[in-house]
């Protein structure tokens, strides 16, 4: 009885998985697209993508807190694992000023393409960490695994040619041009392949846990963030303040891209493969369905075929077809 009670509870667990995937996908997308698009001030996004960063610091603080007993087992582990570590720290600031780019290009691509060729195009990054895992970590990828990178190249482009329409107004935003919300989202997934292989082969090269890499990732996030924070609106943010623009719905982006890559990293061991591929791609779906309405979204027979061509992709990359020794395919570059 007690092994069929822990099968339901791991059972529930990855349904559970599949729910908080599913949500935290679509929403991100939906959101960024609406505060960029929205009437009123517009906040800036590097300045959210500050706080994000300090909230998500704040979250793993409290997470190793709870982990170590006690605040002074806290300091005793940052003492240990960052402070007596200067050259492990900062081999962190790689994926940390990566990371920054990536999180502020995203905002710029949320600003110019809509939220479900946004949601589409960004699963270019399943292309890049592919790339990056066989150059880095010498990966080996099997036949199946190929071509679901081909089918989602095909599936990105039929969706960008659905879309291809290159300036656009909308009533209640800024002036959008599609081939700079490509050209972010490209560069954005190129940067999170590179720094999540690099990042994965960094946890599995120490024994220091998921939790205080990410304290590590953020104390040196942080003063990047800041750095081009003023940089590029330092202006702004000296005349009408660093929350500029802010309301409830912005602080709501905040904490939902903060938590985003946390949550994943807490349910990621309920759901295999499949299940994770399962929430993408009902994201990519909630997001179409969503945009319709919010958005006044177009949903074009072409941008359908591309979208399914990517969710195919998805679940064909997933896939591990049952090992044959005597027939096994893979390829290395």
């Amino acid at each position: 009885m007690k092994v069929s009670g822990d099968s339901s509870k791991n059972h529930m667990l990855k349904y559970v998985s599949l729910l908080i995937l599913t949500v935290q996908n679509a929403a991100l997308g939906l959101s960024m697209r609406y505060a960029r698009t929205r009437e009123g001030d517009m906040f800036l996004s590097s300045t959210a993508v500050v706080m994000a960063e300090v909230v998500k610091l704040g979250t793993c603080l409290i997470i190793v807190y709870i982990e170590s007993g006690g605040i002074v087992q806290l300091f005793d582990t940052i003492d240990k694992q960052i402070i007596q570590q200067p050259m492990d720290t900062l081999k962190v600031c790689v994926p940390s000023f990566v990371y920054v780019i990536q999180n502020n290009l995203l905002y710029v691509s949320a600003s110019h393409l809509d939220a479900a060729t946004y949601q589409v195009t960004y699963q270019l990054k399943i292309l890049t960490t592919a790339m990056f895992a066989v150059l880095i970590l010498k990966k080996e990828l099997m036949k199946t695994q190929w071509t679901s990178l081909f089918m989602l190249v095909v599936g990105v482009v039929l969706v960008q040619l659905a879309q291809s329409t290159g300036v656009v107004q909308i009533h209640s935003g800024p002036e959008q041009n599609r081939l700079i919300g490509f050209m972010a989202a490209l560069s954005a997934c190129v940067l999170s392949g590179f720094a999540g292989v690099y990042f994965e082969k960094m946890l599995k090269g120490s024994d220091i846990t998921v939790w205080m890499r990410n304290v590590q990732l953020s104390i040196c996030s942080i003063p990047f963030a800041l750095i081009s924070c003023f940089v590029y609106d330092g202006d702004i943010i000296s005349k009408r303040g660093f929350f500029f623009g802010y309301d409830n719905f912005v602080y709501y982006l905040v904490l939902l891209q903060a938590g985003g890559g946390l949550i994943v990293a807490v349910v990621v061991k309920f759901a295999d493969n499949i299940l994770k591929g399962f929430a993408t791609s009902l994201a990519i779906v909630i997001s179409c369905v969503a945009s319709i309405y919010i958005f006044n979204f177009n949903l074009t027979a072409q941008f359908t075929v591309g979208a399914a061509f990517v969710i195919g992709s998805i679940f064909l990359y997933g896939h591990t077809p049952k090992k044959n020794v005597s027939n096994m395919s893979t390829y290395k570059v």
